[in-house]
């Protein structure tokens, strides 16, 4: 059952079955999907800093944002990397994907790395963000993570994703 339907969200509450076949009811949240991308030049990495009213206060993230319907992850990616940093990548490579909070919700976040970036002449920024790019070093990142300056999550994950890949090389 529909309890709420808003522009980029909506609630349901709906039955299922437990894998010991017990009947409960949850109350699901379905946001869409979105992507978030890690944008760098080897250990240069290009963050931003985001004002986000549900906290009431800016946040060091990784460039991110919702898919539009039917539009492929990596066209979602290209597009609000432009949005949010003015950069264009030459080249992007998907890390997989994650659920954000698998409790309650079944948002998925595709995570990509972009390379090879150059400023875009598309650059138009949603006029509800304020958003500043800022660059930092992988050591840099990772003190800002040990320190609790980067808390959001999506941002931890992806560099952690990307260190993983990276060890792989």
């Amino acid at each position: 059952m529909e309890i709420y339907r808003g522009r980029r969200l909506w609630v349901e509450k709906r039955g299922f079955h437990l894998p010991d076949g017990r009947e409960k009811e949850a109350i699901v949240v379905h946001p869409g999907d979105a992507v978030v991308i890690l944008p760098h030049e080897g250990d240069d990495i290009l963050l931003i800093r985001q004002w986000r009213s549900p906290i009431g206060t800016y946040i060091f993230e990784a460039p991110a944002g919702t898919m539009e319907e039917g539009e492929d992850p990596m066209e979602t990616a290209k597009r609000e990397l432009i949005e949010e940093t003015g950069m264009a990548a030459g080249s992007m490579h998907a890390l997989g994907y994650i659920y954000t909070t698998p409790g309650f919700t079944d948002e998925r976040l595709w995570l990509f790395e972009a390379t090879d970036l150059a400023p875009s002449r598309e650059h138009s920024p949603d006029d509800d963000e304020v958003i500043e790019p800022v660059r930092v070093t992988v050591p840099q990142i990772r003190e800002m993570i040990r320190t609790g300056e980067i808390v959001d999550a999506k941002t931890i994950c992806i560099f952690y994703r990307w260190i993983c890949e990276r060890s792989d090389e």
